[in-house]
């Protein structure tokens, strides 16, 4: 089999850059001992051949059986390592069998999804190295009070250290985007939980970018807010004023208002 042919529908865009390759899984640390890695998405295998000579552990998966017969023949000793399924739907925890690190060129259409999982799995993910949009790696990446800080930022600082790496331009791919592309690193902090309602903190996370431009006393007026809470000066401000743990504050702030 000679090559898979990228695919418009999936949002494929194969790295050509060995150089860029070599960088991105350099940038995998092992955080924590741990050294299990899960590349999402490797297309023909650019990123894998990197990863592989570092000695870390890998699974390998992707969506697209063009890709997972090329890579069967290509790294046959990978054997069932080797997943065709969507990630976004499976459970990786009994396949994993403990903490792992995510590794990839994420696919641009659904690199938010792919963080909304690795949220829902951040147990068990210590490390992830990827590449995606440059504008959604900075906003993952970036400090409160940025136009780019947002529900990602938030949700993704509470529980990972982050890093924007470097910068790829459009040229280094096949077939070439029509934007920048941005390498990030997140390492798990050692949280095990917020200091608050974690459900809840999520809701009102979501619901103060929800309409980013008011203020939080406008956009979580949908929560339930008791008179004594509307009269907070936290609810001045709009929800890209506030770093994780202002939210956690305003989180325990409306639960105890709820319980009064």
């Amino acid at each position: 089999m000679d090559k898979v042919k990228p695919k418009k529908h999936l949002g494929q865009h194969f790295l050509t850059d060995l150089s860029i390759a070599e960088k991105i899984a350099k940038a995998v640390s092992g955080h924590k001992g741990v050294r299990k890695v899960l590349e999402i998405g490797p297309g023909m295998g650019v990123l894998t051949d990197f990863l592989l000579e570092a000695n870390w552990d890998l699974f390998l998966v992707d969506i697209d059986s063009e890709s997972i017969k090329y890579l069967h023949q290509k790294y046959p000793t990978l054997g069932d390592k080797i997943i065709e399924a969507d990630y976004l739907k499976m459970d990786f925890s009994p396949i994993m069998g403990g903490p792992y690190a995510v590794a990839g060129n994420f696919p641009y259409n659904i690199s938010s999804q792919i963080f909304f999982k690795i949220l829902e799995e951040r147990n068990n993910v210590t490390e992830v190295v990827c590449m995606l949009q440059k504008e959604v790696a900075q906003r993952i990446a970036s400090p409160k009070g940025n136009k780019d800080y947002g529900i990602l930022s938030v949700l993704l600082q509470a529980y990972y250290d982050i890093e924007y790496l470097f910068t790829v331009p459009p040229g280094v791919f096949n077939p070439p985007p029509k934007v920048n592309s941005g390498v990030i690193r997140l390492k798990r902090n050692d949280l095990t939980a917020l200091d608050c309602d974690e459900k809840l903190f999520f809701r009102v996370v979501k619901q103060g970018f929800g309409t980013r431009r008011k203020t939080l006393r406008n956009s979580l007026k949908a929560l339930g807010l008791s008179d004594d809470l509307k009269e907070d000066p936290i609810l001045d401000k709009r929800a890209e004023q506030l770093d994780v743990q202002e939210f956690v504050t305003l989180t325990k702030k409306l639960k105890e208002s709820w319980n009064q």
